[in-house]
């Protein structure tokens, strides 16, 4: 019997894009495996398996195979906390190495360049660079060497490839040159071998550091999580003022303002009493709350924002699934035109050629063109593009949302809880009897009949219940009860006709009538009324170019009236749930392949039609199938983060062609200068300095998107 199982795993030792193309081949090779993405930006893997044909053990063999390794748990533990904890600690303590190392090359290179060039020659010179030398390159740069061999003995390479064979080259030929000056002309490029060493260090601490900001967001609502959480299911807890919720659960007792801002992204308090719900991680700040508890642990609305957020920082957009093909062939073709190089300047130039510049010439050449910033480019947009929206309250599932909202050109939008709060209020009354108002505060309370709640909070406060009997909920009519002797009835049908009724039928809302035995008492229009942000939000999306339309299983009068309100034109009332998916289908079909059309929804009768929509944006308070099935949730149900959406996908879009541009410019300009074709040899040093600062400024400016 299949069981799926889909999981994200820590990935030890890539350095390059080449190692994120190995990486993923080999997990995808493993049989049952059925899906992989693996993103350099987190150094994680994202896995979808067979868990009956292959265990998590199998899988970390197969990268460990390939060269690499991977942090797993038992397949039956669902909790990934352990292997989060376990990859930030080791690579928190490589990043302290890594440090180490640099600041020790740095003063190593130095030492070498001084030696080399500031002094005279002295005796022993040459003993002392290197050993110098020699500490810099073998030891501060071990983990170059060491992934290099293990990706040859794998049949493959990488950036690491490069790096460690441009250093133990110029190392090694200037060994050759110091005990066989005659042989190799007598030229040493010590200082060469260690500044390389230095720069590529520095460049690496750099990236490192500025990759862990991408995946800041992810962290933060990590630690929003409880340490210990020993409470389950059916429990009823104390939570004081100012400690932090454990779980998901309803409130019993007690009253308070709940922070939701960092779950939520709103920035205002949130009123909680009897019956509110709340969830783990949000922070009760005035009064005490006895919650009982609803969800613990894993199954948590935070635990859930936090896989999908994982998740999609682990997809990749389609633009990335390209450039890491490019970058898997990339680093044989530096190879190669590196040997073409060394043989031109070698054997066929016909001034200025020779053994020693053409080796510097080669060697250049592989360490210029080190595929990191080409690597880089996509997933660091990507993840702290996806990082942005989650502290927006953003929930992006998927990569290719951040790319497809974009170019959004349709929005379809469901009306009861997407444009609307989602329950009815009374947004016009008319009292014919004032004096009755304490009779209907009475009914209404001792009601259960939906619009019970609507009709009770629109009697003002200071209004006095009067003791009541005979109260029952009569279906399809409304409610019966007696107040001394009188009758008295809320519902649907006057007992005499009330022109004010039939206006407010005829404007589409849901009319009731409180009545005694003989009289209309007061009439009420009621309504799903519109969130205080729909209105703005559609106006701020239809500036941004995109066409607005309701669609609603409502009728089409009510339906017309929202639609009026929140300023949408186009209607499309009276809709079944299959009918939804349809529609949506049609819109695409009319707008042709370069169509992007998004549906917003909340419930499980949208579920459909958030699947056949390019993009599905799910409401964060609607069900769990609906989440499940879009691509993106916003978590406070509020339209108005769709126009932020767009702007962040603009955005993003931007950054990785900014990216890519200008990767693709380093290497086509920068290989040819290396290889001396520009008519100057910038040499290793200022080679592996410039590779170093490509990268760098890839993931800097990637990291824009989290200021924003």
């Amino acid at each position: 019997m299949s069981k799926t199982i889909k999981r994200n795993f820590p990935v030890v030792g890539m350095g390059c894009a080449a190692c994120v193309a190995r990486v993923e081949g080999a997990i995808k090779a493993t049989k049952g495996v059925k899906e992989c993405s693996v993103s350099l930006a987190s150094n994680s893997a994202q896995v979808e398996y067979d868990a009956s044909v292959v265990k998590a053990a199998g899988i970390k063999k197969s990268v460990q195979d390939a060269g690499y390794d991977l942090l797993v748990q038992d397949d039956d533990d669902s909790d990934e906390d352990h292997l989060r904890q376990e990859a930030e600690a080791l690579r928190r303590k490589e990043y302290a190495a890594l440090r180490r190392d640099m600041w020790l090359a740095l003063v190593l290179a130095l030492a070498v360049f001084v030696a080399q060039m500031g002094f005279k020659p002295f005796a022993g010179r040459g003993l002392v660079l290197l050993l110098l030398s020699a500490a810099a390159v073998f030891w501060c740069g071990r983990r170059f060497h060491r992934t290099a061999l293990a990706q040859i003995r794998h049949f493959g390479t990488g950036m690491d490839t490069l790096v460690s064979l441009s250093t133990l080259i110029s190392f090694f030929f200037s060994t050759l040159s110091l005990i066989f000056p005659k042989l190799a002309g007598g030229s040493l490029y010590f200082d060469s071998a260690a500044m390389i060493t230095a720069f590529i260090l520095i460049g690496r601490v750099l990236e490192e550091k500025a990759k862990w900001g991408t995946t800041a967001s992810i962290r933060k609502l990590m630690d929003l999580r409880p340490r210990k959480d020993k409470a389950r299911p059916g429990d009823v807890i104390k939570v004081k003022p100012g400690e932090r919720i454990p779980v998901d659960g309803r409130v019993e007792d007690g009253w308070s303002f709940v922070d939701e801002s960092l779950l939520t992204g709103e920035p205002m308090p949130v009123e909680k009493y009897s019956g509110s719900v709340v969830y783990t991680g949000t922070i009760n700040q005035k009064g005490l709350l006895r919650v009982r508890v609803e969800k613990t642990g894993e199954d948590t609305l935070l635990s859930g924002i936090i896989r999908a957020v994982r998740d999609a920082q682990g997809s990749k957009a389609r633009i990335q699934k390209t450039v890491d093909k490019v970058a898997a062939v990339f680093v044989p073709v530096v190879l190669l035109l590196s040997l073409l190089t060394f043989v031109y300047w070698a054997f066929i130039a016909p001034s200025g050629g020779g053994f020693t510049p053409a080796l510097l010439y080669a060697v250049s050449v592989l360490v210029i063109a080190c595929p990191c910033s080409l690597g880089l480019a996509t997933p660091t947009a990507i993840v702290a593009g996806i990082g942005a929206g989650a502290d927006r309250g953003i929930l992006v599932k998927d990569a290719d949302a951040l790319q497809l909202a974009a170019r959004m050109d349709t929005l379809v939008v469901d009306k009861t809880g997407t444009l609307t709060s989602g329950r009815p209020h009374v947004v016009r009354s008319s009292w014919l009897v004032p004096s009755a108002k304490g009779i209907l505060l009475s009914m209404e309370q001792s009601s259960g009949h939906p619009l019970a709640a609507a009709l009770a909070e629109s009697i003002e406060e200071g209004v006095k219940p009067r003791e009541i009997t005979s109260v029952q909920d009569i279906p399809g009519v409304g409610i019966e009860a007696e107040y001394m002797s009188e009758h008295y009835t809320v519902g649907k049908i006057p007992v005499v006709p009330n022109e004010t009724g039939k206006q407010w039928e005829s404007e589409g809302y849901t009319v009731s009538y409180f009545c005694d035995e003989g009289a209309v008492l007061a009439v009420f229009a009621i309504a799903d009324t519109l969130k205080e942000t729909s209105t703005e939000a559609i106006a701020a999306i239809k500036e941004m170019g995109v066409k607005v339309v309701m669609l609603t299983g409502d009728n089409a009068v009510s339906a017309a009236l929202t639609a009026s309100q929140a300023g949408i034109q186009e209607v499309k009332a009276g809709v079944l749930p299959q009918e939804k998916a349809s529609y949506v289908r049609s819109l695409q079909q009319a707008g042709g392949k370069k169509s992007c059309v998004a549906m917003a929804g909340d419930g499980i009768n949208d579920s459909a039609a958030l699947a056949s929509a390019d993009i599905g944006i799910a409401m964060g308070a609607g069900s769990d199938i609906a989440m499940e099935t879009a691509m993106v949730t916003l978590v406070g149900s509020d339209l108005g983060k769709i126009p932020q959406l767009i702007s962040l996908s603009r955005r993003t879009r931007r950054i990785i062609n900014e990216n890519l541009f200008w990767a693709f410019i380093y290497n086509v300009l920068a290989i040819p200068m290396a290889a001396g074709l520009f008519g100057f040899q910038p040499g290793p040093m200022v080679a592996a300095a410039c590779m170093a600062l490509s990268s760098v400024c890839v993931v800097c400016n990637s990291l824009r998107l989290r200021k924003a």
